[in-house]
């Protein structure tokens, strides 16, 4: 996690991110959208990122990231990216599930963790070793009881 911006912060970057490619405006209703908060709680956000100089922002007007902000939330994009990865394609997680997790644990891991991670996933998804290992690792919760996929949770698709 940066160490200028809490987890809430960096949510809000890596919204703009999403919500601004393509060239699209990005309006305060869409990142309350987006994250799931009142536009009240996104424009107190913005003045705190633009105080960070992180985002341009000025009431009734666009959000759009600085350079300084557009790399930082490419970089949160991207750890959420991995951790997505791996809790979809290593764990079998849902979709769903996996991003919401995805979502919390991309603020906590540092630099040297995550490029461990990102190696991992990578091994995991190369064709000798993601046979071999995920067949092993469905067996093995066959062996515990379990289908190698986790119980469902309350508004997960069947």
């Amino acid at each position: 996690m940066s160490d200028e911006l809490s987890s809430a912060l960096e949510d809000y970057l890596e919204a703009i991110l999403e919500l601004s490619r393509g060239g699209a405006r990005v309006r305060v209703k869409d990142i309350a959208a987006r994250v799931g908060v009142h536009k009240s709680t996104v424009t107190a956000a913005l003045h705190s990122l633009a105080a960070k100089n992180m985002v341009v922002y000025a009431p009734y007007e666009s959000a759009v990231l600085t350079s300084t902000g557009a790399d930082l939330a490419r970089e949160i994009a991207h750890r959420h990216g991995i951790f997505r990865r791996f809790l979809r394609d290593v764990l079998g997680l849902s979709p769903e599930r996996a991003d919401a997790n995805a979502c919390r644990l991309e603020h906590a891991m540092d630099r040297a963790c995550m490029e461990r991670l990102l190696c991992f996933v990578e091994f995991m998804g190369s064709a000798a070793a993601g046979i071999t290992c995920a067949s092993a690792f469905d067996a093995y919760c066959q062996s515990r009881g379990a289908t190698g996929k986790p119980p469902a949770a309350p508004g997960d698709p069947p």
